[in-house]
């Protein structure tokens, strides 16, 4: 049933065709049950796990090297060669399916929204049919149904009150709304107003604190509130993280690279070099291997892995692997009010006892700190105070108590939950208090009265006391004198002014205010809403769910780090306001509180202009929470989601990257989020931002480092083989592709991870934090390293070739400076290949050390200050080694020992590219300065 708000109870019970006293006929529940199902959130479709693996093959970098693998297969078939000619095709297609699998489990994260969603949903419900109160389960509960409820029940679907009576609802989880709401069945709301100021409504999913009521199920199953969300969740795509653009824009054009360089050189060796069909495939395989940066997947993911374990270590669980990266350009967080920026602990701040405001310590549902003056000097309490605090001990009915981990709960309303463990700091215990003064009689709360009265004896020999609380304004009108520290005195207008104006003080500042009074009766008389007049006034006590401690300081490192924090919240605008205002969120340029009525009159243009401007959201309902992350992102926002209750879900999970809170955070917020906070602490969100900033700066460097060794050695087998062989006695004859498939796969796969890896664990650069967040749409490829791609490529190819063409001239001239064995045992080619090999390898290796900073030297950071650097540069020299010197090992990878005079020449080469990065680097640090 639509707007079920707006009608009344008569309206409601007619048009759903039930009964409110006798409920529906059990044959009528079953009728229904069989024609719109069960009362569930059903079952999201997931995506095989063969289709997963299979959507690994789609990179356009992977399809090069399953065609280089191809065309290897059909060399090595034609020329019916044996096991060293397949070599290529079994290691490529073993590189290509092992980044497969790597894929699938990275992206093997199953999403249990649905199934948490599906878990909150109440087990069983009290349902009258036929006249008779029965249990039944939750998923049997039918539109039309009456349900009995009481406090503590779990709502199980959508309801219209048809009674109430001193009904409260706990729907924080629903709403962000920190305080239980009242319900009351007697109001009609007015179209369109917000799912927390539905006050004849109960919502699926929510639980009541207090009272007793009788409702009827208006929407079950997808259809509820609850089940708009589970709607929700299922149609929102998970969008690809800037690295994913990055990385996939880089495939596509290395891809066509590597396809024009193929053809343009398998047309110059047929058409210009006169070699064969074969040996030319063979030299296009080759520069195809050289073109695909194959270790770039495999580095990548292992990169992200350590910095979602080093981000486990500080508090933050990374569940999405490429979340890690994207937190590094967040811009913007939106976080949640209740329990995120805020305990979700009501806790009482202040007392007014007719003459002064009397402060009060400390935070949450814990009893640590004082009572104090306005000076912070711990306060003698007076009998004014003492009958103010026991009255908030007794006029209560929420106790606290310890968990087995020591933790300080409340079990029940958490505003009498901050009263008494007001009690418990000025030294009255519930337990013991109750016992002391017992609670003869009562007259429960209610919405109409706004007031709660609670009947003692103990404290008067002549009688029983009455303590009252409730609204300010009606406690105020019913009283007829004050209490002072000489007695009770009649009630003047000069006290009535000063006390409204400290409620007026404290309501500014999202203080919730209740006032408390006093009257005397005789004992075993009966409690009458007729005896709530000619009260004797105490005073005031305020409380407020206070900010986290290090929330504001954490809001002051993300200004710094140019990202701004907004607060969306299902609470009052004034209370979002002051928060936001106590812990600096505000500032010159983004002043701005808007409403969810408001949001509602505006346009998604009108939308995309205000969340430019705006820090504060109030009363949104969740529909409006990814609205305004998706205006955001339609501005070109990295937009974070922060939040913990289930109306956090969907905009969770439409953000750039959403983050949930792991103590207080319901299962779904968990599940919908990229990023769980185990300590629920907004200040992690900023360590995992300078994480993520470190992390996205380190893939950079490794990027550069494969990338200019990838375009170098695409240098060197394109330029190189264009140059003609010439006749017999000629320096450069015989000369052919410089690097075999087999050499470029190793150098890819082994040499160039393992410094890739180190420069993955690179610590932060200094300032990393004070620097503004990166575009959205930058390239992971910009200006600068283009720059230094092409400065290093050259570099290497002049170190290369020189070392190539040297070793392939001293060869055809006879001479034995590059090989030391029998001259007519080796092709002078395999040489030159060796030497070329060897060159590239310890020119890349050199390299590696000037790519751990784009701006900084690496003799400033300290040549050898990474550990695992100087690691991985000797594993990788001794594996150099190995495959040039171990005979058989040599063989396979087309490789032949040479001479140690061949390192004269090899090793000053290959330092050239390193000399080339410092050089360029102290260039442009002198111009910038």
């Amino acid at each position: 049933m639509e707007n079920a708000f707006t009608k009344t109870v008569d309206e409601i019970t007619k048009e759903l065709g039930t009964d409110r006293i006798k409920g529906l006929s059990k044959e009528e529940a079953s009728s229904r049950l069989a024609k719109f199902g069960p009362n569930s959130l059903g079952e999201e479709k997931k995506v095989p796990l063969w289709k997963r693996f299979l959507q690994q093959f789609c990179d356009a970098m992977i399809v090069i090297l399953i065609a280089a693998a191809g065309l290897s297969a059909f060399m090595a078939v034609k020329s019916g060669g044996g096991f060293t000619e397949w070599i290529d095709v079994i290691v490529i297609l073993a590189i290509v399916i092992l980044n497969a699998v790597l894929g699938v489990y990275q992206e093997g994260k199953a999403d249990q929204a649905l199934a948490m969603l599906k878990k909150m949903s109440a087990p069983q419900t009290k349902v009258i049919r036929d006249g008779e109160t029965i249990l039944t389960d939750s998923e049997k509960v039918v539109v039309g149904d009456i349900i009995a409820i009481d406090a503590g029940d779990s709502i199980s679907a959508d309801l219209r009150l048809l009674t109430s009576r001193s009904l409260k609802a706990e729907e924080s989880s629903l709403t962000g709304e920190s305080v239980p709401v009242e319900k009351d069945a007697e109001i009609i709301c007015p179209e369109g107003c917000g799912i927390g100021d539905r006050k004849n409504m109960l919502f699926m999913g929510t639980v009541v604190t207090y009272g007793r009521a009788k409702g009827v199920v208006v929407a079950t199953g997808r259809d509820t509130e609850l089940g708009k969300i589970a709607n929700k969740l299922t149609n929102i795509e998970d969008e690809a993280t800037p690295l994913q653009k990055s990385l996939s824009s880089l495939g596509k054009i290395l891809a066509a690279v590597c396809i024009v360089v193929c053809l343009v050189v398998l047309l110059v060796q047929i058409f210009v070099q006169k070699q064969t069909w074969s040996d030319a495939l063979m030299t296009a395989v080759s520069l195809a291997v050289a073109a695909i940066p194959e270790g770039l997947a495999a580095v990548v993911t292992i990169v992200l892995s350590i910095g979602m374990t080093t981000m486990a270590e500080n508090n933050a669980i990374v569940k999405r692997l490429l979340a890690v990266e994207t937190l590094g350009c967040v811009d913007v967080i939106c976080s949640d009010k209740t329990g995120t920026l805020t305990q979700n602990q009501m806790t009482v701040k202040v007392m007014y006892d007719g003459h002064d405001v009397i402060n009060v310590e400390g935070g949450g549902y814990e009893p640590n700190g004082d009572i104090v003056d306005q000076e912070g000097n711990r306060l003698e309490l007076n009998n004014v105070v003492t009958t103010l605090i026991r009255s908030a001990v007794l006029c209560n009915d929420a106790p606290i108590v310890k968990d087995d981990n020591g933790e300080y709960f409340c079990i029940g309303d958490p505003t009498e939950g901050s009263l008494t463990t007001l009690g418990m700091k000025a030294g009255m215990e519930r337990g013991e208090t109750m016992l002391s003064f017992p609670r003869e009689t009562e007259l429960p709360f209610d919405s109409d009265r706004k007031l709660m009265t609670t009947y003692h004896s103990g404290i008067s020999p002549d009688g029983w006391v009455a303590f009252t609380k409730g609204a300010p304004d009606v406690v105020f009108s019913r009283c007829s004198k004050y209490l002072d520290v000489d007695g009770e005195h009649d009630m003047t207008p000069e006290y009535l002014q000063k006390i409204k104006e400290a409620n007026h003080n404290f309501a500014v500042k999202a203080i919730r205010v209740l006032a408390f009074a006093y009257k005397e009766h005789p004992a075993g008389c009966q409690a009458d809403f007729a005896d709530e007049k000619d009260l004797v006034c105490l005073g005031l006590i305020g409380m407020i769910d206070p900010a986290r401690k290090e929330a504001k300081d954490a809001i002051a490192v993300c200004k710094e780090a140019g990202i701004r924090a907004v607060m969306i919240t299902g609470d009052f605008k004034d209370s979002a306001v002051a928060i936001s205002d106590n812990l600096e969120m505000r500032d010159e340029k983004h002043m701005d509180a808007f409403s969810g009525e408001e949001l509602d009159r505006m346009s998604d243009e009108e939308l995309r202009k205000v969340v430019e401007t705006a820090s504060v959201y109030a009363r949104v309902s969740p529909e409006h929470k990814v609205r305004i992350v998706e205006a955001l992102k339609a501005n070109d926002h990295i937009a974070s989601m922060t939040g913990d209750g289930v109306n956090d879900a969907m905009a969770l999970k439409a953000a750039d990257i959403g983050v949930a809170m792991g103590i207080t955070g319901t299962d779904v917020s968990k599940n919908s989020a990229d990023m769980i906070l185990m300590d629920d602490n907004f200040a992690t969100i900023v360590k995992a931002v300078e994480q993520g900033r470190i992390i996205y700066s380190n893939i950079r460097k490794f990027v550069s480092f494969l990338l200019s060794c990838n375009v170098g050695e695409i240098l060197v087998i394109f330029i190189l083989s264009l140059i003609p062989g010439g006749t017999q006695g000629s320096p450069f004859f015989g000369i052919a592709a410089p690097l075999t498939a087999i050499q470029l796969l190793w150098l890819n796969l082994v040499t160039d991870s393992f410094p890739a890896l180190a420069l993955g664990r690179e610590k932060g650069e200094p300032g990393i934090m004070k620097l503004p967040p990166r575009s959205k749409n930058e390239p992971i490829i910009n200006k600068t390293m283009l720059t230094t791609v092409a400065i290093q490529a050259v570099g290497i190819f002049l170190s290369v070739a020189g070392a190539f063409l040297a070793a392939l001239a001293s060869m055809n001239k006879g001479s034995t400076f590059f090989y030391a064995g029998a001259l007519d045992k080796v092709m002078p080619i395999d040489v030159a290949r060796t030497v070329a090999f060897a060159t590239l390898i310890c020119a890349e290796l050199f390299r590696a050390f000037a790519a751990r900073s784009e701006r900084i030297s690496v003799f400033k950071l300290g040549l050898f200050s990474n550990k695992m650097m100087n690691g991985s540069v000797g594993l990788s020299i001794l594996l150099l080694l190995a495959v040039i010197y171990i005979p058989g090992v040599n063989g396979i990878f087309d490789n032949v020992m040479i001479s140690p005079l061949a390192w004269c020449v090899i090793l000053p080469l290959a330092i050239v590219p390193f000399i080339l990065n410092e050089v360029v680097k102290a260039i442009k640090n002198r111009l910038h300065n």
